[in-house]
């Protein structure tokens, strides 16, 4: 029908919006998974490629190397599920609860979150390593204390995310110097421009939020109840902390994320076979599948420990599989890049390339769900005007970890949205107004950009 199959930029742009109104009318008016408002969105774009152009081959091409790219995300998601109930079944995140809740107030948990996912997350590098292990543990002490668990999973989180921004470890940090062709250092260095304001500002929100909790009389006996129910239904042990201990030395000697998970798994299978006296091979199959099935006769406690598995992961894969068949749809029918060239045409300004940098890295985020591609094409397609402008590109890279590493999470159809509210049994969109340092940071990238340095 159409001669040039090539999407102009006002046409992309109607598009994208189009496909944004679909998604959020979904979520916020009908209360949708954001499963079904993708699939919209794949069908419709399809269908105007087809319009355009397209053959159906053509079509199904791009979907289908979008899906392979999301492979070793689905891999990890899948690992990560089998991890956290073998963890459960094995005693490793039973035994971080019960030694948190005997330690941590109630009123400080918000704060101990932040602090010690910032800490495990600088340490390994890695946002998914911190909320599977202690993240896991921490939304088990909220249940038990009575914090709201949309709370806690922010605290997590943003802490977790520290980590992939900051830590010299981080894939997306290092990938992000690369893009912008920087030492690594140099970059961390110039991100703390954005990261110690939004951080401050972060552990100031929770430490007040931590106050204003009121701590019922009953929870400290509904406390000791639950860790009288974790006791007497699983083994609790120092020796249980080893797989975790294991993964985390792993990360830092940078093993790659699968090989480390599967040592994680391996490990904590051993040790349980060891210190857990109902172990068997039965029991740990259907752990690695469903989770754990614990009858404790306490529904807090049962919450507790009656997680993970392989099929808990499976929304979050279906969703990556969507969102990933929808970006490579997008980059066949070039809608992506012709919105990015398009909007480089009006940049004269620092302030403007940089509040355009970060958009385009959020805008990526929305369209894909993918952290890297929100680094990679904007970084790709701004890096020249950078230096044309003659802005150092230091100003690029923190951009694009503040519009890409930071938003994914935000994103329901995102991959670390998906993993991280399976993981941690909140749904993005009801944590979504607690991660501060996650949408502070692109803030202070875009207020900073106004600066002449």
């Amino acid at each position: 029908m159409f001669k040039d199959k090539r999407f102009s930029f006002s046409i992309s742009a109607l598009l994208f919006f189009m496909m944004l109104i679909i998604i959020f009318t979904c979520l916020f008016i009908f209360h949708a998974e954001a499963h079904v408002p993708l699939l919209i969105c794949v069908a419709f774009l399809a269908t105007v490629g087809s319009l355009k152009g397209y053959s159906w081959k053509e079509l199904e091409s791009g979907m289908i190397s979008g899906i392979r790219n999301g492979i070793q995300p689905i891999m990890i998601l899948s690992l990560i599920g089998i991890l956290i109930g073998v963890w459960e079944y094995s005693g490793t995140i039973p035994t971080v609860t019960v030694y948190a809740l005997n330690i941590i107030e109630p009123q400080y948990l918000l704060l101990t979150a932040l602090i010690s996912c910032l800490m495990i997350s600088s340490l390994v590098g890695s946002s998914f390593t911190t909320v599977s292990t202690i993240g896991v543990a921490l939304i088990g002490v909220a249940h038990a204390a009575g914090v709201p668990l949309t709370w806690v999973a922010g605290a997590v989180i943003c802490g977790a995310c520290f980590g992939d921004k900051m830590s010299p470890l981080s894939d997306t940090t290092n990938f992000a110097a690369g893009v912008g062709e920087l030492p690594i250092f140099k970059h961390i260095r110039h991100m703390m421009g954005t990261t110690i304001p939004a951080l401050s500002i972060t552990i100031l929100v929770f430490f007040f939020m931590g106050r204003s909790l009121t701590i019922a009389d009953t929870s400290t006996e509904n406390i000791q109840s639950i860790v009288k129910g974790i006791e007497s239904t699983v083994a609790i042990s120092g020796w249980s902390l080893l797989p975790p201990l294991l993964v985390i030395v792993l990360a830092v000697r940078r093993t790659p994320v699968i090989p480390s998970l599967v040592a994680g798994i391996v490990s904590a299978v051993v040790l349980a076979a060891i210190i857990q006296p109902a172990a068997n091979i039965s029991s740990f199959l259907a752990a690695m599948q469903n989770g754990p099935v614990f009858s404790v006769g306490n529904e807090a406690v049962e919450k507790i420990l009656n997680r993970g598995g392989l099929q808990s992961m499976m929304g979050s894969v279906s969703l990556i599989m969507i969102a990933f068949a929808l970006g490579g749809l997008m980059e066949k029918t070039g809608l992506i890049s012709s919105l990015l060239e398009g909007v480089i045409k009006g940049i004269r300004t620092k302030a403007r390339l940089v509040f355009s940098t970060v958009s385009a890295s959020i805008g990526i985020n929305l369209l894909t769900g993918e952290q890297y591609l929100s680094i990679l094409i904007p970084g790709q397609s701004f890096k020249k005007l950078y230096d044309k402008l003659e802005i150092d590109r230091k100003h690029l890279s923190r951009s694009l970890e503040d519009g890409g590493t930071l938003i994914n999470p935000m994103i329901p159809w995102g991959v670390s949205g998906a993993f991280m509210s399976t993981a941690l049994g909140v749904p993005v969109i009801e944590y979504l107004p607690f991660v501060f340092f996650l949408y502070l940071s692109p803030l202070f990238s875009i207020l900073f950009g106004f600066r002449k340095s």
